[in-house]
């Protein structure tokens, strides 16, 4: 739960870069960002659960559940492995915040909140929710997050996690992702090693498809080919090492890129800012 003692737990991160700031509180598993930009993001994917709120102007964006456009004062969200982009509407910047959560920490609030018998989610329905409750919950959230040293902000993080993800785990419309097809199977083979030397023959082979049956299949169920799959799996790896500390440029060699050049590149298209920032400590 958020109780868990924050002391010697908090790293701070000050993104030099225009418009962009985080926070990792890794004794909570929760990262914060909070930016103001007019950055238009490639198609990527968090292993975290994300929710958020646009504070000032508006966005257009991909989600698991279509096209989505969000407007000042609408809640945000995301589900781990969720393929999608970003783009401020009419050209102008865009001011939100998020809070990212780790896998973890939703599983467990969500199983705490089907004690009573009910099904057990897993996952958050609503790519972009209007709604005051809700608006409220999250505000309380992020300021028992963000500032944790607040009276009482521990107990009002217990209280309202809960609250906001009753309202953002709904009954989502459409179907979910289809399972236990070629294309599952492949996509299994990326997520168990996506450093392994792998290639779209060898996984249309284990997924016993042609390689074009392969690439269709595979872009229907997450929205991205198997290379650009692959490659976002390899950034989220860099992205774990480079915050854990290693040299860049051993990150990169880790996560499978060519080089450190390589992978920065990457890092900015899909996430805004250099990895070499997102390294820096604050001081």
């Amino acid at each position: 739960n958020l109780s868990q003692t924050q002391h010697g737990a908090r790293r701070r991160i000050r993104m030099n870069e225009p418009g962009f700031r985080i926070r990792r509180l890794s004794g909570l598993g929760v990262e914060i960002v909070e930016a103001d930009s007019d950055r238009s993001f490639a198609r990527h994917i968090h292993e975290q659960f994300g929710i958020g709120q646009i504070l000032q102007g508006a966005q257009r964006s991909a989600s698991g559940r279509g096209q989505v456009q969000a407007q000042a004062g609408d809640l945000i969200s995301l589900n781990p492995g969720e393929v999608h982009d970003g783009a401020p509407l009419g050209g102008n910047a865009r001011r939100w915040r998020m809070l990212y959560f780790e896998p973890e920490r939703i599983a467990q609030a969500f199983a705490d909140m089907a004690s009573d018998g009910g099904p057990t989610p897993s996952e958050l329905a609503y790519p972009v929710l209007r709604k005051r409750q809700a608006s409220h919950a999250f505000a309380a959230l992020y300021r028992a997050i963000a500032q944790p040293d607040m009276p009482a902000a521990q107990l009002a993080g217990e209280q309202t996690l809960p609250v906001l993800l009753a309202h953002l785990r709904e009954q989502r419309p459409g179907k979910p992702l289809a399972a236990g097809n070629g294309a599952s199977r492949a996509k299994t083979l990326i997520d168990d090693d996506p450093m392994a030397p792998l290639t779209l023959s060898l996984l249309a082979e284990q997924a016993q498809l042609s390689r074009f049956q392969l690439v269709r299949a595979f872009s229907r169920l997450t929205g991205l080919t198997p290379h650009a799959y692959l490659l976002q799996r390899r950034l989220l790896k860099a992205r774990q090492l480079v915050a854990a500390g290693l040299p860049l440029a051993e990150a990169a060699a880790t996560a499978g890129f060519a080089d450190q050049s390589h992978m920065s590149r990457h890092f900015v298209r899909c996430f805004g800012f250099t990895p070499g920032l997102y390294a820096r400590p604050g001081r």
